[in-house]
Parts: C-alpha cells; sequence; structure tokens
C-alpha cells in the first residue's frame, strides 16, 4: 500500500501504480502472471473526474489486455473487490487476480467531497434533505447513548486507542496520539460527533494478489491464506432498518463468515474494523459477537480492544488515524492482516497471531464485508 494522507503531486495513476508494483514485487510474480483485476473505487467520478478507471488501473500497473473490473459498494468497494477476486478463483475460472482499491479525493473542496460521499446514503429519503453522513451516525450514536448507555468518552477512548496504534504505523495519515479530553474539546460535527470522533478524507491506495491454494504453495513458502470472504445487505436508508443501534448487515456477514469457516469469535486474534466514525467502531465489534450487543463502549473503556487487550481491534490505526480513501479501505485492513499473520507489523505486533478478521462497510452500513484470513501454518 501507499502512504496514506493528501497528496498534491500524485494522481490516482500514480497511487495505483506506486502500490501495485509493490505487491506484484512481493508476490514474486509477474505482470503476465496475472489473469485478472477487480479495482474497489467508490466514486472516481466525482472526485477526479475518471470513469471507466477497470481499464485505466490494468494499463497503468502493467496489466493491460487482462478482464479488469471496477467494483463499487461506497465505502465497502475494496473489501468487495477481494470478494469477487476469491469467488473468481474459487469458481476455477482464474488462478492469481489483483485487488486493488484507490481513490484520489483531497482534490476537491470538502463541499464537494461530502456530496461524493452522500451518494452512498439514500438520495431521496436522506441527502436530498440535507443528511450528511457524520449526521446519519450522529443518529446512530445518539440512540445507542439512549438504549445501552454508552457513554461520549466511550467513543473518544476509540479515537484515541486508534490513534496509539496508528502512531507505529508508518503509512497512516495521522501518526500522533491523542487525548481523550482533546476528542471531548474538539469542534463539534454533528451532536454528539466531534471532529476527533471522524475519519479524515484520504487520498491512496492499496493492492494485494489473491492466488489458488496450488498456485500460492508454488510462489510462497509460508502464505497467508484467505479462509472465506462474505458479505451482505440491509436497507439503504436507516429509516427502514430494524434497529439504529446494530449494522445487521455486518451481523449477517459475520455469522456466514465464521459458519464457512469453522472459526468463531473466540477464534479471532485481531480485526480490522471500520471505524469511519467512533460509534461505528463499538457498533461492529458489537455485531461480529467480539462482545454483547450494548456492550461495546464498556468493552472498549475496559481496554480489550488495546493491542494487549484481550481482542486487539484496528491494530494499523482503523480509518481513524489510517485514514480511509474509500475504495482503498478494505485493501488496506487486508494488507494490515497480512502484515500481523506473517509477524511483520512491528512495534504494534499482535503476540501469536494466527487468525485475523476485517470488516468492510459501505455507506451507513448496508453493505458489508468481512473476510477472514489465517496465518501460513495453519491449517
Amino acid at each position: 500500500m501507499t502512504d496514506f494522507g493528501e497528496f498534491w503531486d500524485k494522481s490516482y495513476r500514480n497511487l495505483i501504480v506506486e502500490a501495485g508494483t509493490l505487491a506484484i514485487k512481493d508476490a514474486g510474480i509477474e505482470g503476465k502472471d496475472v489473469d485478472a483485476a477487480y479495482v474497489g473505487s467508490m466514486t472516481p467520478g466525482l472526485f477526479i473526474g475518471q470513469e471507466h478507471v477497470g481499464a485505466l488501473v490494468a494499463d497503468y500497473v502493467g496489466l493491460r489486455g487482462i478482464p479488469a473490473t471496477r467494483v463499487e459498494g461506497a465505502c465497502a468497494s475494496g473489501g468487495l473487490a477481494i470478494n469477487a477476486a476469491y469467488n473468481s478463483i474459487k469458481s476455477g475460472e482464474y488462478d492469481i487476480v489483483v485487488a486493488a482499491g484507490v481513490e484520489k479525493m483531497t482534490d476537491v473542496s470538502t463541499g464537494r467531497a461530502t456530496v461524493a460521499l452522500a451518494g452512498a446514503a439514500d438520495q431521496e429519503w436522506e441527502a436530498f434533505h440535507g443528511v450528511t453522513f457524520p449526521g446519519l451516525y450522529a443518529l446512530m450514536a445518539r440512540r445507542h447513548m439512549k438504549e445501552y448507555g454508552t457513554t461520549e468518552e466511550q467513543m473518544a477512548m476509540v479515537a484515541v486507542k486508534n490513534h496509539e496504534n496508528g502512531a507505529l504505523n508508518p503509512h497512516a495519515q495521522y501518526r500522533s496520539t491523542i487525548t481523550v479530553k482533546q476528542v471531548m474539546e474538539s469542534i463539534p460535527v454533528a451532536d454528539p460527533l466531534k471532529i476527533l470522533d471522524c475519519s479524515p478524507i484520504t487520498d491512496g491506495a492499496a493492492v494485494v494478489i489473491l492466488a489458488s491454494e496450488e498456485k500460492a504453495k508454488k510462489l510462497c513458502e509460508n502464505p497467508v491464506w484467505l479462509k472465506t470472504s462474505a458479505c451482505a445487505t440491509d436497507a439503504l436508508a436507516l429509516h427502514d432498518r430494524e434497529s439504529l443501534c446494530k449494522t445487521e448487515a455486518a451481523i449477517r456477514a459475520g455469522r456466514t463468515a465464521f459458519k464457512k469457516s469453522g472459526l468463531t469469535p473466540d477464534d479471532i486474534d485481531f480485526a480490522e474494523v471500520h471505524d469511519c466514525f467512533t460509534i461505528a467502531e463499538i457498533m461492529a465489534i458489537e455485531s461480529l459477537g467480539f462482545c454483547p450487543i450494548g456492550k461495546g463502549g464498556k468493552f472498549t473503556e475496559d481496554g480489550e480492544t488495546k493491542l494487549n487487550g484481550s481482542k486487539p481491534v484496528n491494530t494499523s490505526g482503523g480509518l481513524k488515524s489510517k485514514g480511509h480513501p474509500v475504495g482503498a479501505t478494505g485493501i488496506a485492513q487486508a494488507c494490515e492482516a497480512v502484515l500481523q499473520l506473517r509477524g511483520e507489523a512491528g512495534k504494534r505486533q499482535v503476540k501469536d497471531a494466527k487468525y485475523g478478521l476485517t470488516h468492510n462497510v459501505g455507506g451507513s452500513g448496508a453493505t458489508c464485508v468481512v473476510n477472514i484470513f489465517a496465518g501460513g501454518d495453519v491449517e
């Protein structure tokens, strides 16, 4: 993956070429070995005026001629690209597939970026009436607080923890620590969310190479395995959902992933979850079964999600600290899973990590992709 941040001197294609070149080198293959590519990119048309990015990426990464498909599922576009690559290999159609994600978000004003991102909400019933994504997640946060007693301080602790991890990640957009006091006193965005409860606007790209079991064993002595990839959906608009306090798509995707992999939440050694806002991480760990529904705030407050906790979450720094180039986020989560399972995560390494999970959400939770990874020495 590239560094994540605001890059005036790098274009959309510069970013994907950088990440793609690194991934192909890491995999020990050449461009001619790749059978197909899936590119997660949410809204390049509104951000940089470029559509038809499947062919663009294949061309500039040196893969001209192969089937290359853009995959879009709002902020879950990267996770869906992995899901598509995984299924194309499992079907027997391809042996080696690129799953890529890229977004260039900072070349437009904050207002235009807000409009672009609002496309992931229900246009007729939400965006048209002026509701932004901070507003949607603020509604979820306020309801979670009312039903379960979750506090603003507990949400602030998510941000503090993720910045502690991001400070150890050389690719992170924000490599500085913060305090609960700083979060609580930061600029209000949509009550109860403040600016330090929110992930930033980010440029970046990330790429992973997937291969069939037979090919992987020939290419690598100790590959990281993608045990399973599952996705699910829910109503696009919040008012049509069963509850504002849980993300049904995540519950369903997680349940399917655990069933297909033969694992349980207790087996997972670390997780990268979609913390676009601090309340989103609290709801994610509940939906995935790491703690009971309604207990995510207390689970966080007790330190269970820290690097040295019982269930380390967002060891990379998460979207909050690492950054959130929407199309690339799900792929970057997979990059962190690979580093952890290889034992190459440096100061943020989880001890004896065998199984990792990634949770990538589109919009306010209408799409969710859950991927489960295993270290090379795990059956």
